[in-house]
Protein backbone atom coordinates (compact mmCIF):
# COMPACT_ATOMS: atom_id res chain seq x y z
CA UNK A 1 0.00 0.00 0.00
CA UNK A 2 1.69 3.21 -1.11
CA UNK A 3 1.74 6.39 -0.53
CA UNK A 4 1.83 7.36 -4.58
CA UNK A 5 -0.94 8.61 -7.15
CA UNK A 6 -1.67 6.40 -9.39
CA UNK A 7 -0.25 8.33 -12.51
CA UNK A 8 -1.74 5.69 -15.31
CA UNK A 9 -5.27 6.77 -14.98
CA UNK A 10 -6.82 8.23 -17.94
CA UNK A 11 -6.53 12.45 -18.50
CA UNK A 12 -9.37 14.26 -17.12
CA UNK A 13 -10.48 10.95 -14.63
CA UNK A 14 -10.00 12.13 -10.89
CA UNK A 15 -7.47 9.90 -9.42
CA UNK A 16 -8.40 7.81 -6.75
CA UNK A 17 -6.39 7.54 -3.23
CA UNK A 18 -4.64 4.64 -2.37
CA UNK A 19 -5.30 2.25 0.20
CA UNK A 20 -2.95 2.92 3.18
CA UNK A 21 -2.19 0.57 5.97
CA UNK A 22 0.27 1.80 8.84
CA UNK A 23 1.67 0.47 12.36
CA UNK A 24 1.77 3.04 14.80
CA UNK A 25 2.63 0.28 17.55
CA UNK A 26 3.21 -3.30 18.10
CA UNK A 27 3.13 -4.72 21.60
CA UNK A 28 2.86 -8.37 23.45
CA UNK A 29 -0.20 -8.08 25.33
CA UNK A 30 -0.14 -11.40 26.96
CA UNK A 31 2.55 -13.75 27.58
CA UNK A 32 3.12 -17.23 28.82
CA UNK A 33 5.59 -20.24 28.30
CA UNK A 34 5.40 -23.05 30.74
CA UNK A 35 8.71 -25.56 30.89
CA UNK A 36 6.58 -28.00 33.93
CA UNK A 37 9.18 -30.91 32.97
CA UNK A 38 12.41 -29.40 32.95
CA UNK A 39 15.30 -30.04 32.64
CA UNK A 40 14.16 -34.03 31.90
CA UNK A 41 11.44 -32.50 28.93
CA UNK A 42 15.12 -30.97 27.32
CA UNK A 43 16.12 -34.71 26.75
CA UNK A 44 13.84 -35.66 24.07
CA UNK A 45 13.89 -38.96 22.21
CA UNK A 46 10.88 -38.03 20.06
CA UNK A 47 9.52 -35.64 17.85
CA UNK A 48 6.91 -33.90 20.23
CA UNK A 49 3.01 -34.06 18.98
CA UNK A 50 2.11 -30.04 18.61
CA UNK A 51 -1.58 -28.63 19.49
CA UNK A 52 -1.39 -25.37 17.75
CA UNK A 53 -4.30 -22.45 17.86
CA UNK A 54 -4.71 -19.01 16.25
CA UNK A 55 -7.41 -15.84 16.58
CA UNK A 56 -6.92 -12.75 15.06
CA UNK A 57 -9.24 -10.29 16.56
CA UNK A 58 -9.36 -6.48 16.02
CA UNK A 59 -11.52 -3.73 16.75
CA UNK A 60 -12.02 0.19 16.68
CA UNK A 61 -10.98 2.53 18.92
CA UNK A 62 -12.81 6.13 19.07
CA UNK A 63 -9.95 8.01 17.62
CA UNK A 64 -10.30 6.41 14.49
CA UNK A 65 -7.34 3.70 14.72
CA UNK A 66 -7.45 0.13 15.04
CA UNK A 67 -6.19 -2.73 17.24
CA UNK A 68 -5.60 -5.94 16.21
CA UNK A 69 -4.19 -8.95 17.88
CA UNK A 70 -2.91 -12.57 17.14
CA UNK A 71 -3.44 -15.01 20.23
CA UNK A 72 -1.44 -18.34 19.40
CA UNK A 73 -1.49 -21.16 22.01
CA UNK A 74 1.08 -23.88 21.08
CA UNK A 75 1.43 -26.95 23.38
CA UNK A 76 3.74 -29.06 22.98
CA UNK A 77 4.15 -32.97 24.20
CA UNK A 78 5.64 -36.36 24.03
CA UNK A 79 4.01 -40.10 25.37
CA UNK A 80 6.03 -38.96 28.49
CA UNK A 81 4.07 -35.79 29.12
CA UNK A 82 4.03 -32.25 28.26
CA UNK A 83 7.12 -30.48 27.41
CA UNK A 84 6.06 -26.87 26.58
CA UNK A 85 3.21 -24.66 26.77
CA UNK A 86 3.07 -20.91 25.01
CA UNK A 87 0.19 -18.59 25.35
CA UNK A 88 0.81 -15.35 23.50
CA UNK A 89 -1.43 -12.35 22.70
CA UNK A 90 0.68 -10.02 20.27
CA UNK A 91 -1.47 -6.82 19.28
CA UNK A 92 -0.82 -4.01 16.83
CA UNK A 93 -1.87 -0.36 16.83
CA UNK A 94 -3.26 0.24 12.79
CA UNK A 95 -4.25 3.22 11.02
CA UNK A 96 -6.04 2.43 8.16
CA UNK A 97 -6.63 5.63 4.87
CA UNK A 98 -8.63 5.47 1.87
CA UNK A 99 -9.50 1.49 2.28
CA UNK A 100 -12.96 0.64 1.11
CA UNK A 101 -15.36 -0.17 3.62
CA UNK A 102 -15.73 -3.60 2.24
CA UNK A 103 -12.28 -4.40 2.64
CA UNK A 104 -11.64 -2.90 6.14
CA UNK A 105 -12.44 -5.98 7.84
CA UNK A 106 -10.52 -8.29 5.66
CA UNK A 107 -7.58 -6.02 5.87
CA UNK A 108 -7.52 -5.98 9.50
CA UNK A 109 -7.98 -10.05 9.78
CA UNK A 110 -5.41 -11.20 7.11
CA UNK A 111 -3.11 -8.27 6.43
CA UNK A 112 -2.29 -7.07 9.59
CA UNK A 113 -1.89 -10.43 11.10
CA UNK A 114 0.23 -11.12 8.59
CA UNK A 115 2.44 -8.19 9.27
CA UNK A 116 2.75 -9.03 12.85
CA UNK A 117 3.12 -12.71 12.47
CA UNK A 118 7.03 -12.95 11.92
CA UNK A 119 7.61 -10.54 15.50
CA UNK A 120 5.42 -13.42 16.39
CA UNK A 121 7.30 -16.47 15.21
CA UNK A 122 10.14 -14.96 16.57
CA UNK A 123 8.55 -14.48 20.14
CA UNK A 124 8.14 -18.05 19.86
CA UNK A 125 11.52 -18.90 18.97
CA UNK A 126 13.30 -17.19 21.30
CA UNK A 127 11.36 -18.31 24.28
CA UNK A 128 11.84 -22.07 23.32
CA UNK A 129 15.17 -21.27 22.51
CA UNK A 130 15.46 -19.30 26.64
CA UNK A 131 13.46 -22.50 27.98
CA UNK A 132 16.60 -24.63 26.86
CA UNK A 133 15.01 -26.62 23.57
CA UNK A 134 17.34 -27.06 21.38
CA UNK A 135 16.59 -26.39 18.42
CA UNK A 136 14.38 -23.54 18.90
CA UNK A 137 10.59 -24.27 18.00
CA UNK A 138 9.55 -22.14 14.48
CA UNK A 139 5.99 -21.59 13.31
CA UNK A 140 5.29 -22.74 10.20
CA UNK A 141 3.69 -19.72 8.09
CA UNK A 142 0.13 -19.21 8.84
CA UNK A 143 -2.20 -18.41 6.26
CA UNK A 144 -4.75 -15.95 7.39
CA UNK A 145 -6.70 -15.46 4.12
CA UNK A 146 -7.70 -18.95 4.73
CA UNK A 147 -8.48 -18.58 8.51
CA UNK A 148 -10.17 -15.48 8.13
CA UNK A 149 -12.64 -17.46 5.23
CA UNK A 150 -13.28 -20.52 7.83
CA UNK A 151 -14.13 -17.87 10.58
CA UNK A 152 -16.42 -15.97 8.33
CA UNK A 153 -18.15 -19.19 7.70
CA UNK A 154 -18.35 -20.56 11.36
CA UNK A 155 -19.93 -17.52 11.65
CA UNK A 156 -22.27 -17.17 9.33
CA UNK A 157 -23.78 -20.74 10.06
CA UNK A 158 -23.99 -19.73 13.20
CA UNK A 159 -26.58 -16.60 11.97
CA UNK A 160 -28.23 -19.25 9.71
CA UNK A 161 -28.66 -21.79 12.58
CA UNK A 162 -30.33 -18.95 14.87
CA UNK A 163 -32.20 -18.03 12.47
CA UNK A 164 -33.62 -21.14 11.98
CA UNK A 165 -34.10 -21.68 15.54
CA UNK A 166 -36.02 -18.42 15.44
CA UNK A 167 -38.14 -19.54 12.90
CA UNK A 168 -39.07 -23.08 14.52
CA UNK A 169 -39.41 -21.24 17.87
CA UNK A 170 -41.79 -19.20 16.42
CA UNK A 171 -43.92 -21.45 14.28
Amino acid sequence: MTDTPDTNAPEGMPQQPQPQMQVLAQFIRDFSFENPRAPESLRMEARPDVDLGVEMSAKGRPDGLFEVDIKLTVKASTTDGPMFAIELVYGGLFQLGSIPEAMVEPTLLIECPRYLFPFVRRIIADATADGGFTPPFQLDPIDFATLYMQQRAQIEAQRAAAVAGEAAGNA
